[in-house]
């Protein structure tokens, strides 16, 4: 693993209750025992800009990509790709495992797009920590005065996330286009800040 992430850490930060896992039973067979399919089972991620998805309702199986999109429609996608668990979504891609390299890949069914978006989960569980906790804990001044020194404050904490992940896993930020890379404009634009945060009730009142 990248990084050393714990589920004590996420649930003093975020509480028992924002923190999404996976059951071990959700998995085929070939992701169940590595090392990412234990970190979603046992660690989990918090809950917010990136949704984990929940097992179906009736088999209990997380969907695989040849279930949520046209695998042949992704020129760059791997051999087997489909077979993959899809574990999350992320704006408007589908996260999926591969269970052989411990790679998390975003597939845009709109663009036809794949990605490699992390090295591996602990990656994936890092970005959604930091993000996650930037919004529930960052304060906008509520002077517009001060205004654009609030923004650029944001957009400082927003860039000190991407080169502090990007030293250890270059693939999250690789560029502008990845979803990552888009969530992070977002947030440093004041958006996605939402319920009872003090930068929700400093934006919206």
């Amino acid at each position: 693993m990248l990084f050393d992430v714990t589920r004590s850490e996420l649930v003093d930060i975020f509480g028992e209750d924002r923190i999404a896992t996976v059951p071990a039973t959700a998995f085929p067979p070939a992701a169940a025992d590595t090392e990412g399919g234990r970190l979603l089972q046992a660690v989990g991620v918090p809950t917010g800009t990136l949704l984990l998805r929940q097992p179906d309702e009736d088999d209990g199986l997380l969907p695989l990509v040849q279930d949520v999109v046209h695998i042949e429609d992704f020129e760059d996608a791997a051999e087997g790709a489909g077979d993959w668990p899809v574990i999350g979504w992320l704006l408007n891609a589908h996260l999926a495992l591969d269970p052989v390299s411990g790679k998390v890949h975003a597939f845009d069914p709109d663009e036809e797009i794949v990605q490699e978006l992390h090295t591996d989960v602990s990656s994936l569980v890092q970005v959604s920590l930091r993000f996650q906790r930037l919004l529930e804990e960052f304060t906008f001044s509520g002077d517009e005065d001060d205004e654009e020194a609030d923004f650029e404050r944001l957009d400082a904490e927003v860039e000190r996330i991407r080169a502090e992940t990007s030293t250890t896993d270059p693939l999250p930020f690789q560029d502008d286009e990845t979803v990552w890379s888009v969530v992070g404009d977002e947030i440093a634009m004041g958006q996605r800040f939402t319920g009872n945060s003090p930068g929700a009730r400093s934006l919206y009142g």
